[in-house]
């Protein structure tokens, strides 16, 4: 089955073929670690982490880098403020950020490169644009030269002088030209710095992801992924640079691409509103997961198609989990059955295969909205099966399994996902359990208002319950 990918390069979707089918290259830009991200942040992490796992499933071997942006200026900020060395900010924060998204059902890159365990890639780096012209040093900072590279702006489809209205570029006397960025820039004695031809200083945030990009991945990789904001200016200047000092010897006067394929997705709002710290309305990925389940965050950061806007509210969340409090009540109702877990050759991923709605959403640019229409068929299927007998509930609850993981969900036991609560909090099993057993002696007895009671009192704990054909299940209502 062709996976199929929306080009941001040529601005259409594209059947996507690798340079190498047995080594695949994904480079997706991570975070600046000065804090604790926000959801919008999340969102590229868990898109590229499903890229990564549709990807797995075609190719014998995926090469996924994300980075970590542990020099910047917002870094010694605040490190500054807190009186600490950056490394003291810098640690704390890639802690958190790799705790945070993993929780996300995030999987780890293969490779996690950090900015300033490169400074000699990214000083080799400014080294060869200079010499070949494209770059220049200046009032000890380098910089590249925008009039030598004649595709700048391609990708963003922006020109020159709106490039520099919307980057509000420094107009410095030592540029060249307005538009002309910094590779490298000099340090003050209180800042982080590196010894260099140019003296001592610290890289420009766009050359750590070009020099770490060929690092690791090489001088051309297959696919480059962030959010829309990075297209311009950062993804622009990474082709500028990577290009520039990577000439192809096939075609003179030309150089090397830096990735053959760009991805990126949309912005996150709030309730309709722009995220922003002036407006008061940043949702901090640390402090949601400590109110909501994991995988709730994940579907609805999935629930849209990744190019396209996520606008998040109480109301998506709480349909989120209504959705997966439906597919773990299927598996919980099945719990009994057999279970199959499929690898990647298991016939149901097939051309004919009962998953084979699932992966057609996923390999067409990844249509996760369709991927939730087949998960919704899967399970009215489960719903249907629970009182088949034992091979139609075994292939139900394994189909429906099976398509939630290569989502990232249904990785929790059914009956803990129905019983937990937010980080801090915690409920009395044996207290509910007693006064279930109450309730169900009052309705035996036909004593309605005691049995009404007891289920107030249950509320009132946090508790909602459910009858049915296996008898009274609990679970923690939803806030």
């Amino acid at each position: 089955m062709a996976l199929q990918l929306h080009n941001s390069l040529t601005r259409r979707v594209e059947d996507f073929v690798p340079l190498d089918p047995q080594r695949v290259t994904l480079y997706v830009c991570g975070p600046t670690v000065y804090h604790y991200i926000h959801i919008g942040n999340a969102r590229p992490a868990v898109v590229f982490d499903l890229l990564a796992r549709l990807l797995r499933r075609h190719y014998p071997r995926v090469v996924y880098a994300r980075n970590i942006t542990d020099v910047d200026d917002k870094i010694n900020a605040a490190a500054q403020a807190a009186g600490a060395p950056i490394a003291t900010i810098t640690d704390r924060y890639v802690a958190a950020y790799r705790e945070d998204i993993a929780r996300l059902g995030v999987a780890k890159p293969d490779v996690e490169p950090c900015a300033t365990a490169h400074i000699d890639a990214i000083v080799a780096m400014c080294r060869k644009l200079i010499a070949s012209g494209h770059a220049y040093a200046a009032a000890d900072h380098v910089l590249f030269n925008v009039d030598s590279f004649a595709d700048y702006g391609k990708l963003s489809g922006r020109s020159i002088d709106e490039m520099i209205a919307g980057a509000r570029v420094e107009v410095a006397p030592y540029k060249r030209n307005p538009a002309d960025f910094v590779l490298w820039k000099p340090s003050a004695p209180e800042l982080p710095g590196w010894d260099s031809p140019w003296g001592r200083g610290r890289p420009g945030w766009h050359i750590e992801c070009s020099a770490m990009a060929e690092a690791h991945l090489g001088e051309t990789i297959d696919i480059h992924a962030g959010g829309i904001d990075l297209q311009f200016p950062h993804h622009e200047n990474e082709i500028a640079q990577s290009t520039c000092a990577h000439p192809d010897p096939g075609h003179p006067g030309k150089g090397k691409p830096l990735a053959r394929y760009w991805l990126h997705n949309g912005m996150l709002t709030l309730d309709g509103r722009k995220m922003s710290k002036s407006l008061g309305n940043v949702l901090v990925l640390h402090e949601l997961l400590e109110k909501h389940p994991p995988e709730v965050l994940r579907f609805v950061l999935l629930k849209a198609h990744y190019r396209q806007p996520l606008d998040w509210s109480d109301a998506a969340v709480q349909q989120a989990r209504a959705t997966l409090d439906g597919w773990y009540g299927l598996l919980r109702d099945l719990g009994d059955a057999e279970v199959e877990l499929f690898d990647d050759k298991h016939l149901a991923w097939g051309n004919d295969g009962p998953l084979h709605p699932l992966q057609a959403a996923l390999c067409d640019d990844l249509n996760t909205p369709e991927a939730f229409v087949a998960m919704a068929n899967l399970a009215f299927h489960a719903r249907r099966a629970i009182t088949g007998p034992p091979a139609m509930r075994k292939d139900a609850k394994s189909l429906l399994l099976n398509g939630g993981r290569l989502l990232g969900f249904l990785h929790e036991d059914p009956e803990a996902w129905f019983k937990q609560t937010a980080p801090g909090s915690t409920l009395d099993a044996a207290r509910i359990e007693a006064l279930i057993a109450q309730r169900n002696t009052a309705r035996a007895a036909r004593d309605f208002a005691r049995a009404d009671a007891v289920r107030s009192e249950l509320a009132a704990l946090g508790v909602a319950i459910e009858d049915g054909p296996q008898g009274t299940r609990w679970k923690v209502a939803a806030s």
